[in-house]
């Protein structure tokens, strides 16, 4: 075994054990290290016995272990745990050395990350690792950026371990500079978001408004997962509805009903506010976990608030494939709108993103991984300047043809009392998209009426500013024109 590692990594939880076996196998020599160093012993006499790791009891230790220029790869809390790790390492690293954070940091860090360990000398790399305990073993989707001169060293390492598409393009490209790997990740988790919260409504539509068994429901999701719904959540979804308790009942109905989150959904809909993109579904993803949260307050809410009772008399067959075009439709809605904020973000922190390159970053290994991502590949391909996926005439002609559908499951849910919050702002978006004329004119004319905040006109140049005394009683001063 060779003296010296490839690679160290910090942090010795699920997904660094994972992903040290993972760079292992693929013939890398790790170096690891834990502030709890029992957890260290614990690898290297368990999964890690007789392979081709060097255990570490000490971050000096740690850093003499591995070959220069050194590559230390932090899998730990996101926030001041990240920090705190920079700092224990900067004194025992040289110019030239390698800090990576692969955990889920928010990318304003990273970019406060990558300007001060490069002052000291250092590059720094902020990569998303997604997939999970299985991806980190077996090949997740990972997506760098921060010091670009800092690629070519890890480049080899990243690679092999990542997933691979069918011609074995790996899922791990450059992103960009200082935070823009972490905030692809961060906007896949949005996404990731909105998919998950779809296919729920899915769920719950199938349950509660046709009646439908776990075991049906099951024979659904199979057959969706084997056409161009095909994707990991669903076939995970189908694995969940086939899944029964020890007492023969499905487990998935015996799980409280109060969803968890981590920040990064939230994050994507404030820099999507910060931004001005309507990232509307994403939004309404993050609201409907914090909605399931009071799951108290709305147990006592169902027993003083009424409404309709959820009755279905018509064709089943055909409401479920109605569903199935409103998942499709609301999930172009959803990347739609991710890949608006990426693109508006690019501008704004001087980021050169590929687009179609970040689809394949996500085709697999990623908990998003699905053939709809080769479709946005291809549309970025063919218009790299496309400003919207809904313009893509593949796409364009999907949601046409889903419309139909989408919009009666929107109807019959409301007119049932079935929350669908995902599937109703999906549809939203897309008819005040396609609008040429919102009432955002009235919206002016009120805050100019109260405010003076002024108008454009629609028989006057774009940037002519204009106010109206509404009232007669006010004067002709005019509150200047900006926008937040």
């Amino acid at each position: 075994m060779k003296t010296k590692a490839d690679i160290g990594l910090i942090g010795l939880a699920v997904m660094g054990e994972n992903l040290v076996l993972n760079m292992e196998r693929n013939g890398f020599t790790v170096a690891v290290y834990n502030r709890t160093v029992a957890k260290v012993d614990k690898f290297i006499n368990g999964r890690g016995k007789d392979k081709r790791f060097i255990g570490a009891h000490s971050i000096e230790e740690f850093i003499a272990s591995l070959e220069r220029p050194r590559k230390v790869m932090m899998l730990v809390k996101a926030g001041k745990p990240v920090d705190d790790f920079i700092e224990m390492l900067l004194p025992h690293l040289e110019e030239g050395d390698i800090i990576i954070d692969g955990g889920n940091s928010h990318f304003p860090d990273t970019i406060r990350r990558t300007r001060y360990v490069e002052s000291k000398g250092l590059l720094f790399i902020g990569t998303g690792v997604s997939g999970g305990e299985e991806g980190a073993l077996m090949g997740p989707s990972i997506m760098p950026g921060g010091s670009a001169e800092a690629w070519l060293h890890v480049k080899e390492i990243f690679q092999a371990i990542s997933a691979k598409v069918e011609d074995g393009t790996p899922c791990c490209e450059w992103v960009g500079d200082n935070g823009a790997g972490h905030f692809v990740k961060m906007v896949h988790n949005g996404i990731e978001y909105g998919d998950m919260q779809l296919i729920s409504e899915a769920y719950n539509l199938m349950k509660n408004l046709l009646g439908m068994s776990a075991d049906e429901m099951h024979d659904v999701f199979r057959e969706w997962n084997e056409g161009e719904l095909d994707s990991y959540l669903i076939e995970i979804t189908r694995d969940i509805l086939g899944y029964r308790d020890e007492d023969g009942e499905p487990l998935v109905e015996k799980i409280l009903d109060t969803a968890g989150q981590k920040g990064t959904g939230k994050w994507t809909g404030i820099e999507a506010l910060d931004l001005g993109i309507p990232l509307t579904l994403i939004g309404e993803s993050v609201f409907a976990r914090c909605l399931s949260a009071i799951k108290e307050e709305r147990v006592e809410a169902s027993r003083v608030l009424s409404g309709p009772v959820p009755s279905f008399g018509g064709d089943r067959a055909m409401f479920i494939n109605d569903i199935k075009s409103a998942l499709y439709a609301s999930k172009i809605v959803s990347y739609a709108q991710g890949y608006t904020l990426m693109r508006e973000a690019a501008k704004e922190y001087g980021w050169e993103l590929n687009y179609g390159g970040i689809a394949l970053l996500w085709r697999g290994g990623c908990i998003i991984r699905s053939v709809f991502l080769s479709k946005i590949k291809d549309a970025f391909d063919q218009n790299p300047a496309l400003p919207n996926l809904l313009l893509n005439p593949f796409f364009k002609e999907k949601v046409e043809v889903a419309q139909e559908g989408w919009r009666k499951v929107v109807a019959t849910a409301l007119v049932n009392g079935i929350p669908v919050p995902a599937f109703t702002t999906a549809l939203n978006y897309f008819d005040g998209y396609r609008s040429e004329r919102l009432p955002a004119n009235m919206l002016q004319a009120q805050r100019d009426y109260f405010g003076a905040h002024t108008y454009e006109r629609v028989d006057k140049p774009r940037g002519e500013f204009f106010h109206t005394n509404w009232t007669g009683r006010g004067g002709d001063t005019s509150s200047s024109t900006y926008s937040i």
